[in-house]
This record gives structure tokens, sequence and C-alpha cells, in this order.
């Protein structure tokens, strides 16, 4: 039986899981990822539909070489990266770079959320293939790291401090804390008063709320045009039943209640 080949992120886990799986099996830690947009430039193409160019990391080329060449000899490669979606790119950036031309590889990936022997053999037992919504999620997030910090980190270096990075949530926050704060301090106050009754019915009681005066929002400025909305209430509304009303001098009532 030939050399199977499992790939995971760190070496202490590739330690680990080497005392779980049989002698045919090699164990190999990528360190993480070994392929990311470059440093020196956006690498990110807005005009093709935001495409990423990647690159392979340059402390990552020994890492890579012996990725390859383990991967040649293998029968089997099992890609046993972190299970959720930045260990799902990085099992998708592993499987890039070992493909090479001409190289046929039969590839699976392996998920398990803790590693103890049993739920490392259900994981082995129960193989799938990469899961490509994982992968656009965290290339999604990633694209949307560099368009917002690349290009506004160079501005805190020069209104804050060097060495600062600005990212897609931190930014967005920040904007909203700004956009509030400018509302409060353009916040001119103005005076308005309000009309509330304890109205009844059939014994039972309800509080009511001037809401409207002739069809228009109820809108009262001062304590005079409030008074002088009370003594009209009073003086021509304020009657035992509904019955009692003059409807025919009022053919709608001057306020209605919420």
């Amino acid at each position: 039986m030939g050399m199977k080949l499992v790939i995971v992120e760190s070496p202490t886990k590739a330690k680990t899981l080497s005392k779980f799986l049989g002698k045919d099996y090699v164990v190999y830690a990528s360190m993480g990822h070994i392929r990311d947009l470059p440093k020196k430039e956006l690498g990110v193409d807005v005009e093709k539909d935001f495409e990423p160019k990647y690159i392979n990391a340059p402390k990552a080329s020994k890492v890579i070489r012996e990725l390859k060449s383990k991967a040649k000899e293998a029968t089997e490669v099992f890609l046993a990266t972190d299970p959720d979606r930045e260990g799902e790119a990085i099992a998708w950036h592993v499987l890039h770079i070992i493909s090479e031309k001409g190289v046929k590889l039969n590839v699976k990936r392996v998920v398990f959320h803790e590693i103890t022997k049993e739920a490392v053999d259900e994981a082995f037992a129960h193989v799938r293939e990469l899961d490509v919504n994982l992968v656009d999620s965290q290339q999604a997030r990633r694209v949307l790291d560099r368009l917002v910090g690349y290009k506004l980190s160079p501005l805190l270096w020069k209104k804050v401090r060097y060495g600062l990075s600005a990212g897609r949530v931190q930014s967005v926050a920040v904007r909203l804390v700004v956009d509030r704060e400018d509302e409060r301090k353009n916040f001119k106050p103005e005076e308005f008063w309000s009309l509330d009754a304890l109205l009844e019915q059939d014994k039972a009681q309800f509080l009511g709320s001037l809401v409207k005066i002739a069809g228009k929002k109820a809108e009262i400025a001062n304590q005079s045009e409030s008074d002088a909305l009370l003594s009209d209430i009073k003086d021509n509304f304020l009657v035992d039943s509904v019955e009692k009303s003059d409807k025919k001098r009022y053919p709608y009532p001057p306020f209605t209640t919420s």
C-alpha cells in the first residue's frame, strides 16, 4: 500500500494526528496560508469582477516544495485543515499548488472538530469534497479587507500613527460613530408639547394621545397653543357619550386618539 499524505495547518496538530493514524500516513503542516494577496500592491482587479491576484507566500517556499514532492508520491491526499472558512480556503490554496500539470492526484477533504482518536476515525470514514461556498466566503472577506485597508491604512499613518491598519469592520464602525456624533452636534432642540387623555368606554379606561388635528399631524409648539387646544376640547368635546356631540357643527372631531 502506498503512502497517504495528510495536510494540516500546524505542526502541533500534525504531531498529534500522527499518533492516531497508521504507518501508511504521513502528516505534514502547511504552516498556515501558503498563498495570499501581494503586500506591495492592491492585488484585486476591480475592473475584472474584483478578481484576486494570489502569489505564493515567500516564507512558504520550502513548505511548497515539500508539499509538491510528497503529493507526487502519495496515493491519496487528505486536506485536513481547520473546519472553518479560513481552513477551507487554505485547503483550496494547497490543492491549487500541488495540482501540477501531468500529475494526477486523489484528493479528499477531511473535517474534524476535536483531535481525538474517535473523531479522527469518524472524519476519515466520511470524507468529502472542498466546500466552494466557504472558499468564496473567505475570498470575499479577504478582498473586502484589501479594498478598504490597503487604501485607508496609509491615511491613518499620516493622521494618527504609522503602522495602524484599517479593516472592513473597524472602518465602517468608526464611520457610523462619526455620523451619529455629527448628528448630535448639529441637533437643534425645538420645544414641543403633547396632549394625553384618560378615556373611558363601557367602563374600560385607556390612554389616548392627540396625534392629528383636522386630518393633519398635531404639532404643538408651545404652552399657549397647548392651553388653547385643551380649552377648545373641553368646551366642545367633553361630553358624556359620543351620541351627545353636535355632528352637524362638527362633522369630524378636531383630534384623533391613538
